[in-house]
């Protein structure tokens, strides 16, 4: 399959994949399983916004980690150009983990 043929679900697919492989560095969960991730849009320029936040505020990398995003989501050959929006509304909570994260925390 060419690259100009590729679907924006496909391209999801291939996104939160890369996600997947990025961890936050207090708590040994990538950040998609986190709940980090609020939203993945990609328009038919294939031209990726991601809306994400921080478990703080303050976090540690909250100057590197969405520039690591970024950089690993333009990675992604089908991607045109990548854009990462920072956000804390709403704030996070432990309720965004998913049960996976959760679980590998010990925390069910």
């Amino acid at each position: 399959m060419s690259d100009s043929t590729i679907n924006t679900e496909e391209l999801g697919e291939k996104i939160v994949a890369v996600l997947k492989t990025i961890f936050d560095p207090e708590i040994p969960v990538d950040i998609y399983e986190l709940g980090l991730i609020y939203d993945v849009f990609v328009n038919e320029d294939r031209d990726v916004k991601i809306l994400m936040t921080l478990t703080t505020p303050n976090c540690p990398v909250a100057e590197t980690l969405p520039l690591e995003v970024e950089e690993k989501v333009k990675s992604i050959n089908a991607v045109n150009n990548a854009e990462v929006e920072i956000t804390f509304d709403p704030p996070w909570t432990q309720e965004l983990m998913s049960e996976e994260a959760k679980l590998g925390l010990g925390m069910l």
